[in-house]
């Protein structure tokens, strides 16, 4: 897996994603940003880890094993698929359906993350 982190300001909401690894971290509104850790919220898994599966050449992210809302107030902001080589970010808005479809490059190594404006960040490896 790409080793891809993300960092939300604490002032503005603005989100961010480091692909590069070095010491420093974003900063925003004049503050470091906070690193989000994926799964470390209380939010129901069964409605937030990516459910994924690839076929003819495509990698589908489901989010949730049950639909997640896409309600203006709860809503999954983003879905992102990293690999070794790249990542790809699509982004939600309030009353889409929360999936997300990628191209599939034959890459092992993949992790799909997705954002929910209220829970936080969660992830899963395929």
């Amino acid at each position: 897996m790409a080793d891809v982190k993300f960092y939300k300001c604490n002032k503005c909401a603005n989100l961010f994603v480091k692909v590069i690894e070095g010491p420093c971290t974003p900063q925003c509104c004049g503050e470091p940003c906070t690193e989000l850790v994926a799964g470390s919220s209380d939010g129901a898994r069964e409605k937030h880890v990516p459910a994924v599966t690839r076929a003819d050449g495509k990698i589908v992210a489901r989010i949730g094993e049950v639909d997640h809302p896409m309600l203006d107030a709860h809503y999954i902001q983003f879905v992102a698929l990293a690999t070794p080589d790249r990542i790809e970010i699509k982004k939600l808005q309030p009353g889409e359906e929360p999936v997300a479809t990628f191209a599939c490059d034959g890459a092992e190594d993949v992790t799909v993350y997705e954002y929910c404006n209220l829970h936080g960040l969660f992830k899963a490896d395929i």
